[in-house]
């Protein structure tokens, strides 16, 4: 029988796959959101394509930061020191964009709207650079010493992988989103421009991804565990066949294989920490692992039957949605104000 620890290990990485595969499509589509077109009406389309589920998607995140507190408090507290600054810049971006989403059409001026979408873009990708640099910084090692305390700076968070790992999330983000964009616009010339856009960040997403792996390899002990090389080597050689299938002008394909891609991605990135959750560069058994940063197996076992009971309610309720708001947006919905 599966360990409470181990199982809650899966979780988390369940629920980080999760957000990744859908705020991905979601900063993608903001990351995107002042290129598109200059038009009001497309953008307003664009922007529909979100509206009702991008609140929703960063449930994913605030649920799997919770899962983090109660199952490994220890982890919690360290990777909340440790990304202090990382993440109050990535809280005032989201900040910025929700406030953006609401206020960009309160006034009819074509410069109150350029600002907003202006923040739309900044909330949209500091966010994506920022996650990627943590989940690299994360497999990567950090200088963590006996007492599970960061002894670095801000800056010690940044270096050629780390920097490389968020770019290449940017990008891949960015191409996820573009997919996304062609199975929801009903309008022919944003489609154009949408699949334009994916095939632009696409190529670029394939390069800095492939660098990335050979990175990876190069400076961590990824090798280390053959089912997270595996697992990652198949998220390229799927993002690689997403990026065919977009050129032959397969939106759906191209979205499919963009979150298979994700998902391939960040359970390698878990398998090959496992049991670790965060590595310590100053010295391995310094690092923090599912035994000495989890809770007590009585705290497990309660948060397991909530989970059991509360977690397919969640999914059901996104999934019906994703359902009621699947229909492509057209500019007869901002005529009805749909």
């Amino acid at each position: 029988m599966m360990e409470l620890t181990t199982l809650w290990f899966v979780l988390i990485t369940v629920l980080f796959t999760g957000f990744f595969i859908l705020e991905g499509f979601d900063y993608g589509v903001g990351t995107l959101f002042p290129f598109i077109s200059e038009k009001k009406e497309d953008r307003r389309m664009v922007l529909r394509t979100i509206g009702p589920v991008w609140d929703g998607n960063e449930v994913w995140m605030i649920t799997a930061g919770g899962a983090l507190f109660a199952a490994f408090p220890h982890v919690y507290a360290t990777m909340f020191s440790t990304f202090y600054f990382a993440l109050f810049l990535m809280l005032l971006a989201l900040i910025v964009r929700g406030v953006a989403f609401e206020l960009r059409g309160r006034y009819d001026s074509d410069e109150w709207r350029r600002y907003w979408d202006g923040a739309i873009f900044f909330g949209s990708a500091l966010p994506a650079v920022l996650w990627g640099v943590a989940v690299t910084d994360l497999f990567k090692g950090l200088p963590i010493d006996e007492h599970m305390v960061y002894t670095g700076t801000f800056f010690d968070l940044l270096s050629a992988h780390s920097v490389l790992g968020g770019l290449a999330f940017f990008l891949v983000f960015a191409y996820h989103g573009a997919s996304f964009l062609t199975l929801r616009l009903a309008d022919a010339k944003l489609l154009g421009r949408a699949r334009k856009l994916a095939k632009h960040s696409g190529g670029w997403a394939i390069l800095v991804f492939v660098l990335f792996i050979f990175m990876t390899f190069a400076t961590t002990d990824f090798l280390k565990s053959l089912p997270a090389v595996v697992l990652l080597l198949g998220a390229a050689l799927v993002f690689v066949l997403g990026y065919l299938a977009m050129l032959r002008g397969c939106g759906k394909g191209s979205f499919i294989m963009s979150t298979l891609a994700i998902a391939l991605t960040t359970v390698s990135v878990f398998t090959a920490l496992f049991p670790r959750l965060m590595v310590s560069s100053l010295n391995p058994d310094w690092s923090l692992t599912i035994t000495n940063a989890s809770s007590t197996p009585y705290t497990l076992s309660i948060m397991t039957t909530a989970a059991l009971c509360l977690v397919p309610v969640v999914l059901l309720y996104q999934g019906w949605t994703y359902w009621i708001f699947r229909k492509r947006v057209s500019a007869e919905d901002l005529k009805q104000g749909h």
